[in-house]
């Protein structure tokens, strides 16, 4: 290994920059800059302001806070439909209005005074709900419109009864708890934020309203299609903006006691700069109420900051303004462009040094050496199938397979003419096995392990198994799962090829060539999915060994074939038992000899195996070409290979003309014939083995012929 290839595997291998692509496919990754901003502001302002994070500035500032964070959080909820509000200030105003008068004029009680400022938040909420969602007025006009109708009603009514509510007498020891004590250390106002935040937290992710206010705000003419009440949902948005409002108007009356003709002014512009700040976008369907909450503290700081500074009036709105304006520029900016940079950084291929292998070239005479066998194959459903990754055989000799349109096809014995669509899956199913009971167990990539009984009914097995502790990305989910085989007792192996890209992104996870493939088993008595191996370069086809104690285990894009042990004296133990093979190998099945067949899918070429050893240039080809110009691995041409328990090779097949089976992803043997998939295939080929059991079946292997 030379001086640069050495720098090269240091720079890519052991760099973890794969984890900068990772951080930025997660949604909470548009909070690192307002969490960044906080962080500097935080000691910007005890710099300058020695008093600022003392106890009783902290407690001002968080009983502040308790009201502010609930009118964020309503701007917070319209925003995620779609919409805007600028009436929340006025809305605040009048139901501050409506705590302060119930209380010292009419002398209600306090539960009383709650309910009436609520309903007077919602009831404007409801204004605006209806002239938005039902009568499909336009947000920011309508909402403009509002405030200035409620800021001049509530201006009519304290001009009104300023002198009567400052001449009241009531004296109520509950208004004066919840606006001067605390529960412990800690403002009722803040405690009833954090309850609400809370509240409306589990709403939005974990409750089907949630979900529809994101669809809603994410897509409108898509959410309708999808049946969703999309005028309803708007309507309610601007209701729950409209209590929030009315609950941080109560607050903010029992603790200052009155309101003003200044109540309120402002406030729009200071929620929806602080939703902003917080990472939740104009453009609707992205954000949470988190972000609100983290935008409410900063927004909140950096105000009572440049007040308590002393800087000339309107200064605190000029910044707010300057703020707002960054903050939309940097959401609507990354919004548009978060796709590309994420493009740019995501695949981090790594240093990988391919070892040398015998030619498989026919005039090379190696035991790789591919023939044209394969070109006297029968064909089947030719023409009327696309993509069979897999086919098996069950104990009738009908013979099924999976499609890209995510349908099972079975074709009936003897002479395989007649065919059914046997289940419709959904997602594009690869790896099959047959259990016990003759029904099928099936990889379905980017979904996971399923059953199809023999009376059709479909059930999800694995989902996902256990996340791993120091994952970014989130490994519990099986992107890519491959192929399956199972055990004696009934436990399901099965492989997760990769856990950084879904099925149809092969071509990338070959490039990067990162060992993120697992072999994992599912334990159908508890339901349970196990991660038994991790760390391999594509995991892919998997078959119990004929002791029932082991299993073999492809390796594409290393070209290697694993022995492990899952039972027995060597439990736990993981051998390789052929490396540095000129193809790449697929799924692999049992033989009537004791011995076992392998697919490969394609051939390694001295091109790709040199880009193996530069991982910088194939960085650089995935940033700069399109992907019809990138180099990866040759999948047009492709084999079956025999091979026996100590990885010798017994009998190579292939098809050097192309036009029956140039590339190979499974076989099976059935009675003296071989059946032949491939997930580029528009057919499954049928190929006569000379020397084969004409009665052995892989279900009579599995299972026994007495069943």
């Amino acid at each position: 290994m030379s001086m640069r290839e050495r720098a090269a595997r240091l720079r890519y291998n052991l760099i973890p920059s794969y984890l900068v692509g990772e951080l930025l496919t997660k949604r909470w990754i548009d909070n690192v800059i307002p969490l960044l901003f906080l962080l500097i502001l935080l000691p910007v302002l005890s710099h300058f302001l020695p008093g600022f994070f003392t106890l009783s500035s902290l407690s001002d500032t968080s009983r502040q806070w308790g009201e502010f964070s609930l009118v964020v959080m309503g701007m917070s909820i319209v925003m995620l439909g779609g919409g805007i509000d600028l009436s929340v200030g006025a809305i605040f105003a009048l139901s501050a209005f409506t705590a302060v008068s119930t209380n010292s004029l009419l002398g209600l009680p306090l539960w009383q005074s709650l309910l009436l400022t609520l309903a007077v938040g919602a009831l404007a909420g409801a204004f605006n709900g209806v002239l938005i969602g039902y009568l499909r007025l336009r947000a920011f006009l309508t909402t403009l419109v509002s405030f200035i109708l409620l800021h001049t009603l509530f201006d009519i009514l304290v001009v009104k009864y300023a002198t009567q509510i400052q001449q009241s007498s009531v004296d109520n020891p509950q208004w004066n708890f919840i606006g001067e004590e605390g529960i412990g250390p800690l403002p009722v106002s803040f405690v009833l934020a954090v309850l609400v935040a809370i509240g409306l937290h589990l709403l939005l992710s974990r409750m089907r309203l949630g979900w529809h206010i994101q669809a809603v705000g994410g897509s409108r003419r898509s959410a309708w299609n999808t049946g969703i009440a999309v005028r309803r949902t708007v309507f309610i948005t601007y209701v729950l903006s409209g209590l929030c409002c009315g609950l941080a108007g109560f607050l903010l009356a029992t603790r200052m006691g009155g309101v003003g003709p200044g109540t309120g002014l402002g406030l729009e512009i200071m929620a929806l700069t602080a939703g902003v700040v917080g990472g939740n976008s104009l453009g609707g369907g992205r954000g949470s109420i988190m972000k609100g909450v983290l935008g409410a503290i900063i927004v909140l700081l950096l105000t009572n900051g440049l007040i308590r500074l002393g800087l000339p009036s309107g200064s605190t709105q000029l910044v707010l303004g300057m703020v707002l304006i960054a903050a939309v520029f940097l959401d609507i900016r990354w919004l548009k462009n978060r796709h590309k940079v994420l493009a740019s950084v995501y695949v981090a291929p790594i240093y990988t040094r391919m070892g040398e292998t015998l030619s498989a070239e026919p005039a090379a005479q190696s035991a790789w050496s591919l023939n044209d066998k394969l070109a006297d194959t029968e064909f089947i459903g030719l023409g009327e199938l696309e993509g069979p990754e897999d086919v098996i055989l069950d104990n009738n000799d009908h013979l099924y397979c999976g499609t890209r349109h995510g349908e099972i096809i079975r074709f009936f014995a003897p002479d395989y003419q007649r065919s059914e669509v046997f289940t419709h899956i959904g997602g594009f199913p690869l790896g099959l096995a047959l259990d016990k009971d003759q029904s099928l167990k099936i990889c379905v990539g980017a979904m996971g392990l399923y059953s199809v009984a023999k009376d059709r009914t479909v059930k999800p097995l694995s989902t996902q198994t256990r996340r791993s502790w120091l994952s970014v990305v989130d490994d519990a989910r099986l992107r890519d799962p491959n192929d399956c085989d199972i055990a004696p007792d009934g436990r399901v192996f099965f492989t997760d090829s990769t856990t950084r890209y879904d099925a149809h992104e092969w071509a990338l996870d070959s490039i990067e060539s990162r060992p993120t493939g697992r072999l994992l088993c599912y334990y159908p008595d508890s339901g349970k999915t196990e991660t038994l191996l991790s760390g391999l370069r594509y995991t892919n086809g998997v078959c119990i060994a004929h002791d029932g104690l082991s299993l073999f285990l492809a390796e594409s894009w290393a070209c290697r074939v694993h022995r492990y042990w899952f039972d027995g004296p060597k439990k736990g133990q993981l051998e390789c038992v052929i490396r540095d093979m000129p193809g790449y190998p697929d799924n692999i099945n049992r033989a009537s000899d004791g011995h076992y067949w392998m697919a490969w899918l394609g051939m390694r070429t001295p091109t790709f195996d040199l880009a193996l050893r530069h991982p910088g240039m194939r960085r650089r080809m995935t940033r700069r070409l399109v992907q019809d110009e990138w180099l990866f691995p040759n999948i047009n041409t492709g084999g079956v290979v025999k091979f026996s328990e100590q990885g010798e090779i017994q009998d190579v097949l292939g098809n050097l003309g192309g036009m029956s089976h140039p590339m190979v992803t499974s076989m099976r043997e059935h009675k003296g014939y071989l059946y032949v998939g491939g997930i580029l295939n528009n057919r499954i080929g049928r190929y006569r083995l000379p020397d084969a059991d004409p009665h052995w079946t892989g279900y009579h292997s599995y299972w026994g012929k007495s069943l």
